[in-house]
């Protein structure tokens, strides 16, 4: 029970007033301050009657006003309001922080509030921000380095692969040199496993903001191509494009030559043994969107098996010694991380067609 009030022993709440460091005010529905601890002076740096001649919305940050107004109104309606966080205008032209509770008095048309000065909190909040802010676009550009790098490095070592398998060893009788030409396509083989396990990684874990502009499919896919020749040309595969409807698509550059160079792939590793591989690739366009045709001529897929895990991490469908179930899974993940969606239409022995739609 509270002690009981005499005129000798009453709290002296004037100085509970006067003396807070906190803001205490008293304010009119009328939008003036009635009246004010030696606090609210301080902080905004005016003197009493500067804070008393003008209403108070003058003294708040402009960019604070509409949404202060919206919470005063709610106060007229008896609506209290807590923590509620705004910025004032010191006289010398510094920004302050304060963190409101109000509760107003309908039958006397006034306000009583307190504010706590929470400047320095915000500061550190802009501060770590403005340090957040600078490491990620640090991190960002040592990731696209690092994908750049692997990327560009993959492409070359399958082509240094393919240039292997044209060799015919029963044509050297050298056997150091028969020795050396098998070391090194080991290593080559083993430097082609690291690439692809540390791009994969790297794609599938990245989830920073990517660049998205207009790329060029033509170029896209001669990138590829030049990439990949040695194993186009040992294949005996056809490319046929047709981009005259769409010659670009907005989409992430690095994204499309991987998806490019993951379909071109696997339509060779996956061509029918009595076929040269056919592949056609061409565009569409709509108001809203742009489609990506790719076609193969290759094994294809029994859809009916295998359509809820084609895009699956690590699924393969056909007995291939390379075959890690990485390809498609990548290249869903660049189409829908940049909004698309990709659809397979597939039969066995039938081929594949692929179809990828972008919104312009």
């Amino acid at each position: 029970m509270p002690p009981k009030l005499t005129d000798k022993s009453k709290f002296n709440l004037e100085l509970f007033f006067e003396l807070s460091y906190d803001l205490f005010c008293i304010a009119g529905y009328d939008g003036y301050f009635k009246r004010i601890n030696p606090a609210v002076s301080k902080v905004l740096e005016y003197t009493n009657e500067e804070l008393f001649s003008k209403p108070i919305n003058e003294f708040i940050h402009p960019d604070d006003q509409d949404i202060t107004q919206k919470n005063r109104d709610n106060l007229r309606n008896s609506i209290p309001l807590l923590n509620f966080e705004n910025r004032y205008i010191t006289k010398s032209g510094d920004v302050v922080w304060l963190s409101w509770t109000s509760m107003p008095d309908d039958d006397e048309k006034l306000v009583y509030a307190i504010a706590k000065n929470i400047t320095h909190i915000k500061k550190q909040e802009q501060s770590r921000n403005e340090l957040l802010t600078k490491l990620t676009d640090v991190n960002n550009d040592l990731k696209q380095l690092t994908y750049t790098t692997s990327h560009n490095l993959r492409s070359p070592v399958n082509n240094l692969l393919s240039v292997f398998n044209l060799l015919d060893t029963n044509k050297i009788y050298d056997a150091e040199l028969l020795n050396f030409i098998s070391m090194f396509k080991t290593a080559t083989e083993g430097l082609k496993q690291s690439l692809n396990t540390y791009i994969d990684n790297l794609s599938v874990h990245d989830n920073l903001n990517i660049h998205v502009e207009q790329v060029n499919l033509q170029d896209c896919l001669d990138t590829v191509q030049h990439s990949l020749k040695a194993l186009i040309d040992n294949s005996k595969t056809k490319i046929d494009t047709n981009f005259s409807e769409a010659a670009c698509v907005k989409f992430n550059k690095a994204y499309l030559e991987s998806i490019f160079l993951n379909l071109i792939t696997n339509s060779i590793k996956y061509a029918q043994p009595e076929y040269s591989p056919v592949i056609t690739v061409c565009s569409k366009t709509t108001d809203n969107t742009t489609q990506i045709i790719f076609t193969d001529n290759g094994l294809g897929f029994d859809m009916d098996k295998v359509k809820d895990k084609i895009f699956g991490f690590k699924q393969t469908f056909h007995n291939h010694e390379e075959g890690k179930g990485i390809g498609l899974y990548l290249v869903y993940n660049h189409v829908t991380n940049l909004g698309g969606t990709i659809t397979i239409d597939s039969k066995p022995n039938e081929g594949t067609k692929f179809t990828i739609t972008v919104n312009n």
